[in-house]
């Protein structure tokens, strides 16, 4: 298993989600983990990351064996978790008020993989993923966040960089290229 990538989204952070997907290079062998929260609504991000990027993407499944090279979407009203080699949905009590939330699937990806994951925390209106961003460095992984004076809602990236100290805050822009080289050591 190569490098995991998590990714935490909310309102504001679709166009921030999109130039990181896109700067993936299709010869990316990391596996990439979105949550959006979207609640119970219907969605076509998959559609959005695959149109956009360079790498196929579409809802998790309960129990899909995780494969390199592929964006995972939370379904609606779903969380997503990580176990070794594959995926957990559940429609546990919602967090942050909402369900898909960020945070099970970082810190289970925390308590999973350990130094091999990326978390990243985008623009969005609550608290999401700054326990996820705390448990990924506490397990030495890298913590990214988006700069909150970019951000469109800064309320997630500042309780992120609040609760946990991680790399500093990069514009949108910078984390695609850090992701996108990140990825590329890792091929």
């Amino acid at each position: 298993m190569g490098v995991i990538i998590v990714i935490a989204t909310s309102a504001g952070g679709l166009g921030p989600l999109v130039q990181i997907v896109a700067a993936l290079p299709s010869t990316c062998r990391a596996s990439v983990f979105v949550v959006q929260h979207i609640g119970m609504n219907s969605s076509i991000l998959p559609d959005i990351l695959a149109q956009k990027g360079n790498l196929p993407a579409a809802f998790a499944r309960h129990g899909d064996m995780i494969e390199r090279g592929r964006i995972y979407v939370a379904p609606p009203d779903n969380h997503m978790r990580l176990s070794f080699g594959s995926i957990w949905l559940d429609q546990r009590i919602k967090e942050h008020f909402t369900r898909p939330a960020a945070d099970p699937l970082f810190i289970s990806a925390a308590e999973t993989y350990g130094a091999r994951v990326v978390g990243i925390v985008l623009s969005g209106a609550n608290s999401d993923g700054a326990a996820g961003i705390l448990a990924i460095t506490a397990h030495g992984g890298l913590g990214l966040v988006q700069d909150p004076n970019e951000a469109e809602y800064r309320e997630m990236p500042l309780a992120a960089l609040k609760l946990d100290h991680p790399e500093a805050p990069l514009t949108a822009d910078l984390l695609a290229e850090r992701v996108a080289s990140h990825c590329a050591r890792n091929e």
